[in-house]
């Protein structure tokens, strides 16, 4: 007898979202710095450390890897719209909070009440950044225009790896350890593999104890 508790399709909710995930990812959008994402594309939930195009990108992917776990056979579909996602990541609106967000912010004087003492102790007000911006270039770091290298970052390499792996379990396919860009803004563009990023992230969480951030 058939094990009944084993799901073999999508209700009627998740196609639907799975529909409007399809069409925001084919969606013909420009993430180049001459570019700019769709509006499809969410930018301000969840300030000030979510309201980014790639964190909307990165939280889309989690889903599409249960959801080839139900129904295998659009795996295709699924892998198209995960390698869309990834294309997206490593274009420059990808990484626009690294390569934009030099130095302290300069509105940390302006900070909404409500980030303290939630986000910034009280008695740093005025002379912190708020978790979610990047702060590239800040001592004793100094400016690193690659998110990959880069001493911190974290926050991107980490679910760029994420979203690759998930493309891998669902298609299978190994085309990011052939090699792909990050950035793609002229000169402050950086070629890696799959496995070489990986080995960048476990090289910096191996020799700092307090982690890659």
């Amino acid at each position: 007898m058939a094990d009944e508790t084993v799901q073999t399709e999508l209700s009627e909710r998740a196609r639907g979202w799975l529909k409007y995930l399809y069409r925001k990812a084919m969606v013909d959008d420009d993430w180049s710095k001459d570019g700019r994402p769709s509006e499809m594309w969410d930018d301000k939930s969840l300030p000030p450390m979510g309201n980014f195009h790639r964190f909307d990108a990165v939280d889309s992917s989690y889903a599409v890897a249960m959801m080839s776990d139900i129904t295998p056979a659009w795996r295709e579909v699924y892998s198209k719209i995960l390698e869309s996602l990834v294309d997206r990541i490593t274009d420059y609106w990808g990484t626009y909070d690294w390569s934009e967000q030099i130095g302290p912010d300069p509105q940390r004087e302006h900070y909404p009440d409500e980030f303290f003492p939630l986000l910034i102790p009280n008695e740093l007000r005025g002379e912190y950044d708020t978790p979610g911006w990047a702060a590239n270039g800040v001592e004793p770091w100094g400016y690193e225009p690659d998110p990959i290298k880069a001493a911190g970052a974290i926050y991107y390499k980490g679910f760029l790896s994420l979203t690759m792996g998930l493309h891998l379990y669902v298609s299978g396919d190994r085309k990011y350890n052939d090699g792909f860009s990050v950035v793609n803004n002229g000169e402050h563009t950086f070629h890696y593999t799959h496995t070489s990023m990986n080995e960048y992230i476990s090289d910096q969480w191996c020799s700092r104890p307090e982690g890659s951030h």
